[in-house]
């Protein structure tokens, strides 16, 4: 397989398919897309999102060879090389995975992007002042909810399902990860599981490329107070 991952690295559904992608062991190249989507990525991903992914096997060009959407890319993935799985065997354990994937990447991930990450990473990367304002509401209003979910759900486990890393553990992982590149672990330190779960799984070789990114585009993260 000729695989080309379009996206960019900041974006955490990006990332999920990266490190699905390397974990799997497959070779891919990185093509830069980013917001605004450009003229004619419509033909690639008819919902003009990141990410997408292209097989140059099948077709280097137009719709064909073309996977869009990250759970989509990521299932693929698990078809194309069943070891090591990312998604678990057992028939609930993989319903409540996809559940967790989810729910992860639709309601934490409007919260996390549009309340915390957007209105702090935005503004800095265009050395305009960041809007902590929002950010403060956020972490005090919204967020608690999710946390409280995923730290109970964690309970004394290491991962969320079967106590074995999987996709569940990349998606709710990946969100916390753009919380934190733009204010920092002291936020999250009321919910210990979750930041031990934060630390095992970003310290995944599959994760260092993109982090390496991450961490020079946004060195510092913001003080909330």
């Amino acid at each position: 397989m000729d695989l080309v991952l379009y996206g960019v690295p900041l974006s955490p559904f990006v990332r999920k398919a990266d490190v699905v992608l390397r974990e799997k062991g497959l070779e891919f190249e990185v093509e830069t897309v980013s917001v605004p989507i450009p003229e004619g990525y419509d033909e690639i991903n008819p919902a003009k999102r990141i990410p997408a992914l292209r097989d140059r096997d099948i077709s280097a060009e137009g719709h064909e060879g073309v996977i869009p959407d990250s759970s989509a890319i990521c299932l693929f993935a698990e078809r194309a090389v069943p070891e090591p799985s990312v998604y678990p065997k057992d028939a609930y354990a993989f319903g409540r995975a996809l559940w967790y994937e989810e729910y992860a990447d639709s309601d934490f991930a409007g919260v996390v992007g549009m309340g915390l990450f957007r209105p702090i990473a935005f503004p800095l990367l265009t050395k305009q002042e960041p809007d902590l304002e929002t950010a403060r509401e956020t972490m005090k209003e919204k967020l608690p909810r999710f946390l409280d979910y995923f730290e109970a759900q964690l309970g004394s486990d290491e991962y969320l399902v079967e106590n074995t890393f999987s996709i569940a553990d990349i998606a709710v992982v990946n969100q916390l990860i753009n919380a934190e590149l733009v204010v920092g672990r002291k936020p999250f330190e009321p919910w210990p599981g979750l930041c031990g779960l934060f630390d095992r799984v970003s310290a995944r070789p599959s994760y260092q490329p993109n982090l390496a990114i991450c961490r020079k585009v946004i060195p510092e993260p913001v003080d909330l107070g």
